[in-house]
């Protein structure tokens, strides 16, 4: 079982960890700060350094297990033993776009009141699918909206629900590609008051204010009702 320190803290940057699994190129540790792959968000990558060695990570995936991460190394030659202390180091500026970039998904669908379809959170442009039926859609017009709820600077805050709650609230899942995972008896749920409030595995930033201006670049009709909306940051107005 891997502590899932991204949870606790999303800006944590380097971590001191214990390896506890070592399979050719995957390694797990007692703890992380790794995201890994799922929602539509990336694994995280960076660096795991052992004494005077280190070692570059290239991808972070979820364990077969409940609650195991893997971490892929670029290579099978390298040190790592069970048992060993490290220090893990995020590779944070490509984090920080996801954190941003996801947060100003969340915030897109909040102006398109249909079904997500789909979709895909990159460092420099993400993507939602809609199941947009008779509902129109102008990318000028999303774009001013868009930039309006991020400079409402409205905080992020995380919550969670059980199983029954959500069962009982279906509307609350947006997303139909993707299912929140049950099992586990609570669900995490994240909020942007008055903005948005669903269930969401992904890391966030703790203010809307910090994804900085963005604009829709395209939308594209991916089928009869399907359109396909992508977001990017603002050429030279990238937030710090």
């Amino acid at each position: 079982m891997t502590e899932h320190c991204f949870y606790t803290d999303s800006y944590l940057k380097q971590l001191t960890a214990r390896v506890l699994g070592v399979d050719q190129q995957w390694v797990e540790f007692d703890r992380t700060i790794f995201y890994p792959l799922g929602g539509g968000q990336p694994g995280d990558t960076g660096m795991v350094q052992q004494g005077d060695n280190t070692y570059k990570i290239e991808d972070t995936r979820k364990g077969e297990a409940p609650n195991v991460i893997r971490h892929k190394l670029a290579s099978a030659e390298h040190g790592l033993s069970v048992g060993d202390e490290v220090t893990l180091y995020l590779d944070w500026e490509r984090r920080y776009q996801h954190m941003r970039m996801h947060s100003c998904m969340h915030l897109l669908g909040s102006l398109i009141p249909v079904s997500v379809t789909g979709g895909s959170v990159g460092a420099e442009k993400s993507r939602l699918d809609f199941d947009l039926g008779d509902h129109k859609l102008d990318k000028d017009d999303l774009t001013l909206r868009l930039n309006a709820l991020i400079q409402a600077a409205t905080p992020v805050s995380f919550e969670s629900i059980s199983d029954a709650e959500l069962d009982a609230n279906p509307e609350l899942v947006r997303t139909m590609s993707v299912q929140p995972p049950r099992g586990a008896g609570v669900i995490r749920m994240v909020r942007m008051q008055e903005v948005d409030y669903q269930p969401c595995g992904g890391t966030h930033v703790n203010n809307v204010a910090e994804i900085g201006l963005v604009r829709i670049s395209k939308i594209e009709n991916k089928g009869k009702r399907n359109r396909r909306v992508h977001i990017v940051f603002a050429e030279g107005l990238m937030a710090n």
